[in-house]
């Protein structure tokens, strides 16, 4: 873990609350429905080969196609607790995979990284990704049938919107005739001009990089004159290896490159353009967009965009990907954004705690920072970008992942994610190829892969989970439980934080590595416990006495509490004493 995850536990911890200051429990007024999102990698999902050859093509290992998103799928996807399934790689992108007898050529390997290419390097924002379709002249059909099919099941459809950047060789041969394309009317000659759609270097002629790895097609002759701007923000002929490379950034009105002043009024060109996309797509039946990383566009445009799409969907959301809570106020209130990412804060001390490098206390400290925002935060605990829990890259066992992802379901009202795979263990093993060369412990999002462990669930297309392992079925079963519950419970819904955390450890009644808290509502009394010890531990939660007058418990009176993920009892008098096991979790209910 690097430096800067270990300065942000030590910072969360001492921004905890004082031990002798017990936080009230304020009304919450719920906001919206909370929704349940299920990620999952078109090209991956209904993959059942299983070759995997490293850098293989889509013939050697094979390619999900949206016809194999069926209702037995959806159907698993539903019961699992999800509202909305987020499709990512939809939107045609840059491919080493051609189709000439549709006219559709492939990419060149010098600008696409992986075989299969990135799903965010988009090559089209009016067209369905080729590689995803039975049929490929009737791809868009075959997603409209998808999203028909998903709302069928009950659930609503999230896709990628990629706002900031477009592939090197962009060029829409699906847009409406009325259309011009990104950079058709461009002045190349000038570095920066509001009406233009990209950033240019006059004079300059792009040099591809070479990543560490080698493929034959690749011979580093790509042409590009001038060469323009990388996506991000890197304004040189020659970015490195590690720099997105393969994409060009677009132009919003600000000069980024010179004065650095906007030019927002009259509206750009681009904002225009890129709204007809996002209104495209919703004419397609979407319900909502994930916008990749939203924060390197104006907040300007959010503003001006997002209302004119909600008023032609009434009831769309948008997730904003972002990483700096500094700009979740603009993000919310100027941008209108539904949802944020909850990385940097949560995610990373969950991780922190369970990699043994943070207390409980700092889960408090993330609460009492962003509680402002909580109905507002999408909280993971794996999606396309993270290592999976079970990686030995992270936790190496999918049910260590299991406290924090109570902590993360049951913290607040806000959204939460899970990405598919997470619910059986899958831990993203072998060697891909360009995956491997980026982040290890990760499912790949640029090479053509069979998913092993979420095959076993997928058993040949009838998502039955006839080849998961009793282990893993409990684990999927445990999954739902949570997320219907998360769902559900009018405390997790409706009720407001209380931590019980400090207090406990303080007294000695518990070790700094259990976090604990109350999730309270009118209807409803929640007592969470989450344990990152690897060790069982005998521990007492107390619950403050002015505490316990808010919620109108009686200090001598005692209570059956009901753990709502095993249906065991225990009882509550003046505290509650078990036996914590191992990474062990409860949501117990006062009855």
């Amino acid at each position: 873990m690097n430096r800067w995850l270990l300065l942000l536990a030590a910072l969360l911890v001492a921004c905890s609350p004082k031990k002798d200051t017990l936080p009230n429990l304020p009304p919450v007024k719920p906001t919206h429905n909370r929704i349940i999102v299920y990620q999952l990698m078109v090209r991956l999902f209904g993959n059942k080969l299983s070759v995997n050859k490293r850098f293989g093509t889509m013939a050697e290992n094979g390619c999900g196609k949206m016809n194999d998103i069926n209702d037995a799928a959806l159907k698993g996807i539903k019961e699992l607790g999800a509202t909305h399934v987020w499709y990512t790689g939809i939107i045609e992108h840059a491919s080493c995979t051609p189709y000439p007898e549709y006219g559709i050529e492939a990419d060149d390997p010098d600008v696409v990284k992986g075989v299969a290419g990135s799903p965010y390097s988009i090559r089209d924002y009016y067209d369905v990704h080729p590689d995803l379709a039975i049929n490929v002249p009737n791809r868009i059909k075959e997603f409209e049938e998808l999203v028909q099919r998903t709302h069928n099941n009950g659930l609503k459809v999230i896709i990628d919107f990629v706002p900031n950047h477009v592939a090197r060789r962009y060029r829409s041969d699906a847009k409406p005739r009325t259309v011009r394309d990104l950079g058709e009317d461009d002045n190349p000659n000038l570095a920066f001009s509001p009406s233009n759609n990209f950033y240019y270097l006059p004079n300059q002629r792009f040099v591809p990089p070479k990543p560490p790895y080698q493929l034959a097609e690749m011979d580093g002759k790509f042409d590009e004159y001038p060469a323009r701007a990388t996506a991000n923000d890197v304004f040189s002929p020659q970015p490195f290896a590690h720099d997105w490379y393969e994409a060009v950034k677009l132009n919003y009105g600000a000069d980024l490159q010179g004065t650095g002043k906007t030019y927002f009024n009259p509206v750009p060109d681009t904002w225009l353009k890129m709204r007809d996309i996002l209104l495209y797509w919703v004419d397609k039946g979407v319900d909502g967009f994930r916008c990749d990383v939203a924060w390197m566009v104006p907040v300007e445009f959010w503003n001006w965009v997002i209302p004119q799409v909600k008023a032609r969907k009434p009831g769309m959301i948008f997730i904003a990907e972002i990483y700096q809570p500094e700009l979740y106020p603009d993000f919310l209130n100027k941008a209108s954004f539904d949802y944020l990412y909850d990385k940097v804060q949560l995610y990373d001390t969950l991780r922190l705690l369970m990699e043994g490098k943070a207390e409980a206390e700092a889960i408090a400290a993330v609460q009492q920072t962003t509680g402002y925002a909580g109905p507002h935060l999408l909280h993971f605990m794996e999606n396309h970008d993270e290592q999976r829990i079970a990686s030995p890259y992270f936790a190496g066992n999918p049910w260590k992942g299991l406290p924090a992802m109570v902590v993360s379901a049951t913290i607040d009202n806000g959204a939460v994610l899970i990405y598919f795979g997470q619910e059986v263990g899958e831990p993203a093993e072998g060697d891909p190829g360009f995956q491997t060369f980026e982040k290890k412990g990760v499912t790949t999002k640029m090479d053509y892969w069979g998913v092993p462990e979420h095959q076993k669930w997928m058993n040949g297309g009838a998502f039955d989970g006839g080849g998961l392992s009793a282990d893993q079925q409990d684990l999927r079963s445990t999954y739902a439980r949570l997320l219907n519950l998360a769902r559900n419970s009018h405390a997790l819904l409706h009720g407001s934080f209380a931590d019980l955390s400090a207090f406990n450890a303080e007294r000695k009644n518990i070790s700094k590595r259990i976090v604990t808290y109350m999730r309270a509502s009118a209807n409803e009394k929640l007592m969470v416990v989450a344990g990152f010890n690897a060790y069982p531990e005998r521990i007492t939660i107390e619950i403050p006495e002015k505490l316990m007058e808010q919620l109108h418990l009686k200090s001598d009176e005692p209570y059956l509490l009901k753990d709502l993920l095993s249906n065991t009892e225990a009882t509550y008098q003046n505290a509650l004493t078990i036996t914590l096991q191992p990474y062990g979790y409860h949501i117990f209910r006062f009855q």
